[in-house]
């Protein structure tokens, strides 16, 4: 028997994170398909600002309030049954927007963009699977590698615009179909629930007001939405955001976004390492001053190309390490049968929290100037007030 055949058979936590990881990055690839392209759709379409806007974040919705159903039903059937269901499920919307993108139709768009939020919803599957499968010493790491598979944003921003200009627009997402087929197959495969998962079949809604009686559900749902809000917010609409404020193309938009991205991906784990060492409130305070810090820097437009990157990419930075020091506070804080649950509504905030801000952007893009000043500001506004609440409500919380 093989390596790979024993650690299948016995269940290796290792492989299962591994897998995890890789359906949660094609899983992400496949929710941020429209971001990249936003920059051409405006061109195809003749786009405004505001309605560009509205096209990146419907996605954003449906994956984020879709979390707190799948967190619940990932509880009931378990992290292995739904991997596979939301790869699956994630076909069709994929393919049906590479068909509205090539007949260039912006209501089609609207309505196709709105069912790809399917995808986005796989993160609330992945936090509990990987809770289960590392001792709670360990779930801080569990969680933060789980979470870099954020990566898929960064595949997308950078392949996404270049497969269009080789292979067309819907041969891409067509493409993109394919790995979601090849991602559920390996999960039939390959992927196995951890010995210690034992299904939680009491109703569903039941379970989710008692996961929103919980003070830590509320808590953590806040700070999440300004952290991995920020983050999903700048890596669906900065292709946007660098076209209009330093004129790139769109395949150099898609570039510089997949460094922020990519930069996002590798804090995240990081803080969630260090979380286990010491209290997550510190990282996430840490985090939550960063990015008002760089949000207010960002606000000046510093000049392109090394300091307009410098800046971003040590905002994504602060988000990365804030993503995975507030996962690793839910798992600490978490009730062990309500971490499915818990998790949903969080990572529904964290959704939620990176869909008004393209909206906020591009009303209040100063084309004149081209300047996103204003969205920037309350940004750091925002991160600000969390902090507070991080240094005077949860001083005492470890």
């Amino acid at each position: 028997m093989t390596s790979l055949q024993t650690a299948v058979r016995t269940g290796s936590p290792t492989l299962n994170l591994a897998l995890a990881t890789w359906v949660s990055a094609i899983n992400f690839w496949a929710w941020n398909l429209i971001g990249p392209l936003s920059p051409r759709y405006a061109d195809t379409m003749d786009l405004s600002s505001t309605q560009a806007s509205l096209m990146v974040a419907m996605p954003i919705l449906v994956g984020s309030l879709g979390r707190i159903a799948s967190g619940a039903l990932t509880d009931r059937l378990g992290g292995r049954t739904m991997f596979i269901g939301v790869s699956l499920a994630s076909i069709v919307p994929v393919v049906a927007v590479g068909i509205a993108g090539s007949v260039e139709s912006y209501p089609l768009m609207l309505v196709f963009a709105f069912l790809l939020g399917i995808p986005g919803t796989i993160f609330a599957v992945g936090i509990p699977f990987a809770n289960s499968w590392y001792v709670p010493a360990r779930r801080g790491f569990a969680t933060g590698v789980f979470g870099a598979g954020m990566v898929g944003t960064a595949v997308s921003a950078f392949f996404t615009p270049r497969f269009v200009g080789w292979f067309g627009v819907l041969p891409t997402h067509l493409i993109v179909a394919g790995a979601l087929a090849v991602t559920a197959l390996l999960c039939i495969l390959f992927l196995r629930n951890s010995p210690e998962f034992t299904p939680n079949t009491d109703p569903v809604l039941p379970k989710l007001r008692a996961a929103m009686k919980l003070g830590v559900t509320w808590e953590m749902s806040f700070l999440y939405a300004v952290v991995f809000g920020g983050f999903v917010a700048f890596s669906s609409y900065l292709p946007t955001y660098i076209k209009n404020v330093y004129e790139f193309s769109a395949v150099d938009a898609g570039t510089r976004t997949a460094a922020f991205a990519l930069a996002a991906v590798i804090a995240r784990p990081i803080g969630g390492a260090l979380s286990d060492r010491i209290a997550p409130k510190y990282i996430v305070a840490t985090s939550l001053i960063g990015t008002a810090a760089m949000a207010v820097l960002a606000s000046f437009k510093p000049p392109a190309d090394v300091w307009s990157a410098v800046t971003f990419i040590t905002l994504a930075l602060f988000l990365g390490i804030g993503t995975g020091g507030v996962f690793a506070w839910v798992a600490q804080r978490s009730p062990s049968s309500s971490v499915g649950s818990i998790t949903g509504i969080v990572s529904a905030a964290g959704g939620l929290g990176g869909y008004f801000p393209p909206l906020i952007m591009g009303i209040t893009y100063d084309e004149a100037g081209r300047s996103y000043a204003v969205g920037l500001l309350l940004l750091a506004a925002t991160a600000l007030a969390a902090l507070i609440y991080v240094v005077v409500k949860l001083r005492r919380t470890e």
